[in-house]
């Protein structure tokens, strides 16, 4: 699956500065956030309103002691609230201009979430290797997100990979640091603000135009490099859950 963006160019050539290094904050003012939020619905990413960071390292909810601040979706029924519809996308990126928004995994796409070393390494292995890479994101937090077609509904529930999958100490040296986000997950979609002064966000590394690869074309390269980079750390505790 591709994006197509309906020979729309003003948001091509957005989507494609802003891929160039401008960044989320330069665009925030100008229409790029709202442009970068249609190319990801346009690309068939269903997407619904979440958090965004407060003063210093605080979250928009509120929430006292919120174990993901700025990482959460707004709405309890943000599964059925995810869509791709251009209008609602529009009507939410305009009456929530500090919003951050989520995409829900499991509908049209998955996503392979590792560690951003790994991520980097794996993802040069793969485009040398002529493998067809889809989307992929990095968050300043330390995460790369490589976004796949989603498996579909397996009829054998065991086929389930959860996202937790990296913190089952009977998976863990299979498969360190890697979650694979599928039904009843989600992860932040570019552009979002992380907590903190720093200016950190999740931004695109490749946009939602390139075409949604199988996962099982990029799992080797992934499992490899995050196994490679556990081992270089034995020491450290394992990649806590973002949710």
């Amino acid at each position: 699956m591709s994006a197509e963006f309906g020979g729309r160019t003003g948001l091509r050539g957005t989507l494609s500065r802003w891929l160039r290094g401008n960044g989320p904050q330069e665009d925030a003012g100008d229409g790029g956030r709202e442009a970068l939020l249609l190319a990801a619905a346009g690309a068939g990413l269903p997407l619904a309103p979440a958090a965004h960071p407060a003063a210093g390292y605080r979250c928009s909810c509120d929430r006292v002691g919120c174990p993901t601040p700025a990482r959460h979706p707004v709405s309890f029924a943000w599964q059925t609230q995810s869509t791709t519809d251009r209008t609602q996308v529009e009507r939410w990126a305009r009456h929530q201009p500090q919003a951050n928004f989520i995409t829900a995994t499991g509908m049209t796409h998955d996503v392979l979430d590792v560690p951003v070393e790994a991520g980097r390494e794996a993802l040069e292995r793969l485009l040398d290797s002529g493998v067809e890479v889809g989307p992929v994101a990095e968050s300043d937090d330390g995460r790369m997100y490589f976004f796949t077609l989603t498996r579909g509904t397996p009829e054998d529930e065991d086929e389930w990979w959860p996202c937790e999958l990296d913190c089952h100490p009977e998976t863990m040296d299979e498969h360190p640091g890697l979650r694979w986000h599928c039904r009843g997950s989600y992860v932040l979609v570019p552009p979002s603000r992380l907590p903190g002064d720093d200016g950190r966000s999740v931004h695109w590394v490749r946009g939602p135009e390139h075409p949604l690869p199988e996962p099982l074309t990029l799992l080797e390269s992934l499992t490899d490099a995050c196994a490679k980079y556990a081992g270089q750390d034995q020491s450290s505790s394992p990649w806590p859950l973002r949710h």
